[in-house]
């Protein structure tokens, strides 16, 4: 991966927010709104993607986390990507709690197949984290779940989708939310009106609620 886009803490750094972009992004493209809703006591990191052939998008070289074969529900899945890509989120995870922040003191989230990423890496990271963030997003590899599960059942999770989303179709939130549920005791489903596939005011100041709640001022 290419160098991370890092928004340093402001005051004592007690805490981390890594953000994932969606397809065809780079981390540069959500830095600016994280850096707004942020903590003092909470540094960013918003990695960029390494740039590979899109099958979706007709083999095309773009920034993406791992390939996408199909928008169909029920179509093939680039496990290996996901899992290689996991392992990168891990690592940086790994950096942080190296550099002296507590796994429960990071929060990991991100937008579209940023997002899906988001939830497979928490999920299956093995020490509790503060929290994961999931924009108009899915759960990759579900069908491996809950036996994938490594995380406790409490962890936080805050999922949001618009009901206008031409890509993400509502439904795959929705249903990604079901799943969520039925391992997790803390998962929260937005819904955000008229919304596509992209953010909002509303929706990043829930985030900044979200981040403020599980990452606290120490």
């Amino acid at each position: 991966m290419a160098a991370p886009v890092i928004i340093a803490a402001t005051t004592k750094h007690t805490g981390t927010l890594i953000f994932l972009h969606g397809l065809g992004d780079t981390g540069q493209g959500w830095a600016s709104a994280m850096a707004a809703i942020k903590p003092p006591h909470v540094k960013v990191i918003c990695p960029t993607a390494p740039t590979i052939q899109v099958t979706l998008n007709a083999g095309f070289r773009m920034p993406s986390w791992f390939d996408l074969k199909t928008l169909d529900d029920s179509g093939p899945e680039d496990e290996p990507g996901i899992k290689k890509a996991t392992e990168q989120i891990h690592a940086l995870i790994e950096n942080e709690i190296s550099a002296g922040i507590n796994a429960n003191r990071i929060v990991i989230g991100g937008f579209s197949q940023g997002g899906a990423l988001a939830l497979y890496s928490g999920l299956t990271y093995p020490k509790k984290l503060a929290g994961i963030v999931g924009l108009s997003c899915w759960l990759p590899l579900n069908k491996s779940f809950p036996a994938m599960k490594k995380t406790e059942d409490t962890l936080p999770i805050l999922q949001c989708h618009g009901d206008c989303d031409p890509v993400v179709p509502y439904k795959w939130g929705q249903m990604t939310a079901s799943v969520l549920k039925s391992m997790l005791r803390d998962v929260e489903f937005k819904t955000f009106r008229g919304l596509s596939h992209s953010s909002s005011d509303e929706e990043l100041n829930d985030i900044k609620q979200f981040i403020y709640k599980n990452i606290p001022n120490q």
